[in-house]
């Protein structure tokens, strides 16, 4: 396996409310819902960056794909990081998440690193942190 991910798909309740929250209120690029077509199809990607997307498809299609039982939201068990160039960043992004529907679970704060990090859930409990760490700063 070479060391690369190209898609993260998350599960969602309802593929519309989600599509909304991300393009809509976070402002990810996404050319809307595909496969409609076909059973259990159903699917919306956005571009991250260049060879990374992420991907909400329903909690019950992915289901019917694995074989695996749906057993409904889950603890979060990871976060998806978003690295930003400045604290100043990391308050605007929680804002615009929070004003899209995300709860904020932990609000912007210096971090015991020496960053500077809050959370917010999705509207489907997905755990996002948004991080200003000089690590780890994006080349835009």
């Amino acid at each position: 396996m070479k060391p690369r991910i190209s898609v993260l798909t998350v599960c969602v309740d309802d593929l519309e409310k989600s599509l909304s929250f991300y393009r809509d209120g976070l402002g990810l690029p996404t050319p809307g819902i595909i496969g409609q077509q076909f059973e259990h199809g159903a699917v919306a990607f956005f571009d991250l960056q260049p060879g990374l997307k992420l991907a909400i498809w329903p909690r019950d299609s992915l289901a019917h794909d694995t074989g695996i039982a749906n057993q409904g939201r889950s603890s979060p068990d990871f976060t998806i990081g978003h690295n930003v160039r400045s604290e100043q960043e990391v308050n605007e992004v929680m804002a615009q998440a929070e004003k899209a529907g995300a709860r904020i679970v932990k609000p912007a704060q210096k971090t015991f690193w020496g960053g500077y990090a809050g959370y917010f859930q999705d509207l489907d409990g997905h755990l996002w942190e948004v991080v200003y760490n000089t690590d780890f700063l994006p080349p835009d």
